[in-house]
């Protein structure tokens, strides 16, 4: 992990300010979903990105009862069922 030099403090509400120059860096706009994890002993944020389901992948994805599901996925599931 590389530091930024940038401190913050939490404040009474317990919300921390991201920089602006770090919201551009990393294409995060005001109202953009974020997710926070836990790795090891810090703790992650990062802009939300809709993953398939089974791999993870984020990208050509399609929604099969409220889950997303990438192409390959469906290519590999749609095999399943013609066997």
């Amino acid at each position: 992990m590389k530091s930024t030099g940038i401190i913050r403090r939490v404040d009474e509400l317990g919300r921390v300010v991201i920089p602006i120059e770090l919201r551009n860096k990393f294409g995060i706009s005001e109202k953009d979903p974020i997710e926070i994890y836990v790795e090891g002993s810090n703790i992650v944020l990062r802009k939300f990105e809709p993953n398939c389901i089974f791999c993870g992948n984020s990208k050509n994805l399609s929604e099969y009862k409220g889950k997303l599901v990438c192409e390959k996925c469906l290519e590999k599931l749609s095999k399943i069922k013609s066997e």
